[in-house]
């Protein structure tokens, strides 16, 4: 007969060894799904503007584009870290179940909008902040469960594909929201719940606690103070893209400067109650393990890049290359997501292999590397025309997507690996923050270095270019002083503005057949505006560049040491700051 105490042992291994797999597909099936939400809306907006009958270019709707797109970012950069801390009380496994049922539910009552205009628009926001809450709970803890269900040797090749799945998922969606948008615009929201009821049924059933809970008390002041000073800052992004009184942009409107100083005076407040109360929201004694704080913000820096990278040259694609190449304004959304397919096909190709590398060659190597392609990626599409070479421009955003891949990996994994098992759920929250916020604080920085270009020349290329086409001077300087942002967005949305602004006026019936194709077909607009455009792409391409090398930098700053995480601070220190790091605070490199 055999004996039950030497079958324990092997039986238990392969019980675990199947559990890390199934936490695996669990976890990044729920990744993608948050990261494709964050952009399947963006490539979806013309036909979901035009589901719910927004105009566009009507004054104020802008608004409702914006709160479209940062919205969902928002909600995740506030709360990651805090259901970060309530999975390491209550349970990691606990709190992404909920997460999955909530991102689920919000789901089904998106696609079913009752109303049209501006309330049908509010139904979409509201209901995406209640998705992104939902899909928060999901980032925050899936890294803590995949930390605590793999070894150490292993721990790499995991997050590595978690993160690949969360980036890829995040331009998958935009191939994703143009396919489906041109079925039905409700489709973008439809498409998670078959896969939302699964997962979530499946999580509930097969997922189990397999990390420390810290237990202790929820730090309201902290919570409070970190919540509403980061979203002042990042509500304060949103209203400086607006016009304000007479100004291309917001950033001379006073409710802006108010944000903006009340928000950095109430995160000031929160690192001050951070160090004082005995159960705090974070543990701020994480950022002296240099591993943990120099991966945060070489990660910071990256997401700003990449968060603007992509806003940028979809705007590129669907106002300019694309019509000037014979594809209908229409069109463009979808063509412009499959356009964009190299830079997915890069960050899939390189971030498990990058993952797996960091397992045996260390973190610091890999991420640096991946930081420096990075920028150079930035430099080379900064020298491309207007009018470029495709096959130029799909290289260099997949040797992009490449340099993403190589860093995001290696990088998540030495943020991981540095801190202590029981404080594995917060410090997740907190890279997910320095992400999320990277990728909200992108639009209002890429978008600002963007106007600014377009600002200056803009408005007198396109008067003097419609007066050209027999648009009378008093028509042509109104349609020429719209907003910059109003352009970019109507490129963005697939909307051709020119023709939109001067059929209600019934100017077009005025001019010649000839003059009247050229103002509505595919190549005036793009030519008009291509000049002005170039300017703006020299400059967030160059800022890109060097956010990029400061990450490159941060990056080999995290320190080469192979020491183990720190241990779980105990009450004093959690009061003082002090811990027990090793002098660099890294696992491997």
């Amino acid at each position: 007969m055999t004996d039950p105490l030497k079958t324990c042992g092997p039986r238990r291994a392969a019980d675990g060894d199947r559990y890390k797999w199934t936490a695996l597909t669990n976890t990044t099936a729920a990744v993608f799904m948050s990261a494709l939400d964050g952009s399947i809306v963006l490539i979806a907006l013309p036909a979901i503007f035009r589901g719910v009958h927004l105009d566009p270019l009507a004054p104020g709707n802008i608004a409702y584009l914006l709160w479209m797109i940062m919205g969902y970012r928002l909600v995740q950069a506030v709360l990651v870290v805090t259901v970060g801390r309530l999975g390491d009380m209550y349970g990691r496994v606990r709190i992404y179940n909920s997460g999955f049922a909530v991102f689920t539910f919000a789901s089904v009552l998106l696609s079913f909008d009752p109303f049209d205009g501006g309330h049908g628009a509010m139904w979409l926001i509201a209901w995406r902040v209640v998705q992104a809450v939902g899909g928060s709970m999901l980032t925050a803890n899936s890294a803590a469960i995949l930390t605590d269900a793999f070894p150490e040797e292993q721990r790499g090749f995991a997050l590595g594909i978690n993160q690949v799945a969360g980036l890829g998922g995040m331009f998958i969606g935009l191939v994703a929201g143009g396919l489906l948008s041109a079925w039905d615009w409700r489709a973008v929201f439809w498409v998670n719940v078959p896969v939302g009821v699964f997962f979530t049924l499946w999580a509930y059933r097969t997922l189990r606690e397999t990390g420390k809970r810290g237990g202790g008390r929820i730090d309201w002041w902290g919570n409070i103070t970190f919540a509403v000073g980061l979203s002042a800052v990042l509500i304060a992004v949103t209203f400086g893209l607006q016009p304000y009184g007479g100004h291309t942009m917001g950033w001379s409107n006073p409710l802006v400067d108010v944000l903006i100083a009340g928000g950095l005076v109430l995160l000031a407040a929160f690192v001050v109650i951070e160090n004082r109360v005995a159960a705090p929201m974070i543990q701020l004694s994480l950022f002296r393990l240099r591993a943990f704080t120099f991966g945060n913000l070489a990660g910071l820096a990256i997401s700003i890049g990449r968060g603007g990278m992509q806003f940028v040259l979809i705007i590129w694609l669907q106002g300019i290359w694309l019509p000037l190449h014979g594809y209908d304004y229409g069109d463009t959304p979808l063509w412009a997501g499959i356009f964009m397919l190299p830079l997915t096909a890069g960050f899939l190709a390189a971030g498990p292999v990058s993952g797996y590398l960091s397992d045996r060659l260390g973190s610091r190597g890999l991420a640096t590397g991946g930081a420096l392609l990075f920028g150079a990626s930035f430099l080379g599409l900064m020298l491309l025309p207007i009018d470029f070479s495709y096959w130029i421009f799909a290289v260099l955003i997949a040797v992009n997507g490449i340099a993403s891949g190589m860093f995001a990996s290696p990088n998540s994994s030495s943020i991981m690996g540095s801190v202590p098992a029981k404080l594995r759920g917060v410090a997740s929250g907190m890279r997910a923050t320095f992400q999320n916020s990277g990728t909200a604080i992108s639009i209002g920085v890429f978008f600002s270095l963007m106007i600014a270009g377009l600002a200056s020349s803009l408005p007198h290329t396109l008067t003097s270019g419609l007066q050209q086409q027999g648009v009378p001077a008093h028509v042509a300087a109104q349609v020429g002083g719209l907003p910059p942002v109003s352009s970019l967005f109507a490129a963005q949305l697939g909307v051709n503005p020119v023709q939109h602004l001067l059929q209600p006026s019934g100017t077009l019936t005025h001019l010649t057949v000839a003059q009247q194709h050229a103002l509505t077909g595919r190549e005036f607009f793009p030519n008009l505006i291509s000049g002005p455009f170039h300017s703006g792409l020299v400059i967030v391409f160059a800022f890109g560049a060097a956010l990029a090398f400061l990450a490159a930098l941060a990056s080999l700053l995290r320190g080469a040491g192979t020491g183990r995480a720190v241990k779980a601070p105990g009450p004093r220190e959690a009061v003082t700051g002090a811990t027990a790091a090793q002098p660099d605070g890294s696992t491997r490199g």
